[in-house]
């Protein structure tokens, strides 16, 4: 595979790594280290590799630099320091079978609500996998889920903006039973205490 120089050159340019003053073995190896990111991707299993590569082949580089260069933040490089090529694999063979290799700190919130707000629709899987390029730390669903709900950030995609679920109808009351009302009955009218036509009778005597 053929690469452009100015490809390279732009590489180097984003990694705020100074191209002209680079000795030619570090220009050697940095060249090979960029076929191997552009043949190889920029996958958590090429990047851990190729990490591990740089930070232990003696270049001459400052550990920023080599984190700017995989694209991986300053203290997880700084992290990786310390492994050894078999504990680089193990983080490998972790990331695949899912079991934690490290653990959610709580300064990773902060990029975790960022991710979500700007992804709502993103599946936790895709959240882990977030979580593993950017800090190199890979974690169960389970430890994921007790960390976003720790935090409270289960729910931050569910209320970004534009995503906001819609108000269920409101069902309208159900009517009532039926009102009686009473039917007025006319009240029975008694006779006067004397009629008007009754006859007058004359007392007898």
């Amino acid at each position: 595979m053929t690469v452009a120089a100015d490809d390279f050159s732009a590489w180097l340019a984003q990694a705020r790594v100074a191209e002209h003053r680079l000795t030619p073995d570090q220009r050697g190896v940095l060249f090979a280290a960029f076929h191997f990111r552009q043949s190889r991707g920029d996958d958590s299993y090429s990047t851990r590799l190729l990490s591990h590569f740089l930070l232990h082949a003696q270049t001459g580089l400052k550990v920023a630099q080599i984190a700017r260069l995989v694209g991986v933040c300053r203290p997880t490089a700084s992290g990786q320091q310390g492994l050894s090529s078999k504990e680089a694999v193990q983080q490998a063979h972790h990331r695949m079978d899912g079991r934690p290799y490290g653990k959610l700190l709580p300064r990773f919130a902060g990029p975790i609500i960022e991710f979500l707000l700007a992804r709502p629709q993103a599946t936790r899987a895709d959240l882990i996998d977030f979580i593993d390029q950017t800090f190199g730390v890979r974690v169960s669903r389970i430890a994921l889920y007790k960390f976003l709900k720790k935090f409270g950030l289960d729910r931050v995609g569910a209320s970004a903006p534009g995503t906001a679920p819609a108000t269920p109808p409101v069902a309208p009351p159900s009517p009532g039973p039926p009102i009686t009302r009473p039917v007025a009955t006319p009240a029975a009218t008694s006779a006067p205490p004397f009629c008007s036509d009754a006859r007058a009778s004359r007392a007898r005597s």
